[in-house]
């Protein structure tokens, strides 16, 4: 039955950031990426606007497109391998807030995350890519930056890398019944909520938490790139321009500035936190230097390795875990306090 361009865009108007104008197109992928980021933070959703007319098309040409679909590769596409990116990375953010308690994690769970994220984008349309060449690029990656939430990144990376290497288009298939195809989408969308919502509402605090390690992991490590550091930061609060171009209330706008403040504070304070207790294990005072600091923690790491206290093991391995630890907080470079707030306070004059 072919598919009318009026009704795409009356699906779209009314349910597009759930996807429901790309179910009604058989974009069953793209449909599911729109649930889990809400027609990609609506931006994705207004750009579609002019999109639309060519998805329709394409869908009208599906039956044409699968007998061809084993000819040729598709052509490379720059906007495609971003978006892979940046879902990857929004998967694995995700997986880290909701499963980073898995003894398992950093191993399994992350690399898996990411993975299928990329491979959710590969997908879209009618082209897909190799399951197992793009998750087994994330798993080889993963143990190279094994426990650090920045993993993340190198990871999407690689498996975006590896999507488009072997890109191919979709292969021909029978239609499937409307019911089957809500039914996997449904399995898919809970996967995902799932975990993310039971952390929520069962472990607020530790889910806090994860969420403040996390976001500070980011902006620590974008310290040493000042430029995308301030262009993450401009990202990050964009939701308040937007907010200010629908409604234009100021009041409001300021008050969520004001919010989107205590956050950072949050952040900074969690990491000053956690500095303040990896001191304490180094024994050292705040202002200690580097080469303290990397003096400090051979001088532990060999006063309590596990090879040489073979008579209290368990009690070597947990001081040599909290050792470990310790030191990649201090390792991580430090921002002044105060210029996320100063940073916050130039964006807001400038609106």
């Amino acid at each position: 039955m072919a598919k009318g361009l009026l009704m795409t865009y009356a699906l779209w108007a009314v349910g597009g950031l759930a996807g429901l104008h790309h179910l009604y197109l058989g974009r069953d992928s793209h449909a599911l990426l729109w649930m889990l980021t809400l027609g990609g933070g609506g931006l994705g959703w207004l750009w579609e606007f002019w999109k639309l007319p060519s998805f329709v098309a394409q869908a009208n040409r599906a039956q044409e497109q699968r007998q061809s679909s084993g000819r040729g590769i598709p052509p490379l596409s720059l906007i495609r391998f971003v978006a892979q990116m940046i879902v990857g990375i929004y998967f694995g953010l995700v997986a880290l807030i909701s499963l980073s308690f898995m003894a398992s994690f950093y191993i399994v769970g992350l690399p898996l995350a990411v993975g299928l994220g990329v491979l959710l984008v590969a997908a879209i349309g009618n082209q897909t890519s190799d399951l197992k060449n793009t998750l087994g690029a994330a798993f080889l990656t993963s143990p190279i930056f094994y426990g650090r939430p920045i993993a993340i990144l190198p990871i999407s990376l690689a498996a975006s890398i590896t999507a488009q290497k072997h890109r191919r288009y979709k292969p021909s298939a029978g239609s499937e019944m409307l019911s089957v195809r809500l039914y996997r989408l449904g399995l898919a969308y809970l996967a995902f909520t799932g975990p993310l919502v039971y952390s929520v509402l069962c472990n607020t605090a530790v889910t806090l938490s994860y969420v403040a390690d996390t976001l500070g992991s980011f902006l620590s490590w974008f310290s040493f790139f000042p430029l995308l550091g301030r262009l993450l930061e401009s990202v990050l609060l964009l939701p308040f321009r937007a907010w200010k171009l629908l409604v234009g209330d100021h009041s409001i706008s300021s008050s969520y500035f004001q919010e989107w403040a205590k956050l950072y504070e949050f952040v900074h304070s969690f990491q000053d936190e956690k500095r303040q207790l990896a001191l304490q294990a180094f024994g050292l005072s705040e202002g200690a230097t580097n080469e303290e600091i990397h003096g400090r923690y051979r001088e532990l790491v060999k006063t309590w390795h596990p090879d040489h206290n073979r008579h209290q093991m368990e009690e070597a391995q947990r001081h040599f875990l909290e050792i470990q630890a310790a030191y990649e907080v201090l390792r991580q470079p430090r921002k002044p306090r105060g210029s996320w707030r100063l940073n916050i306070v130039l964006f807001k004059d400038a609106l």
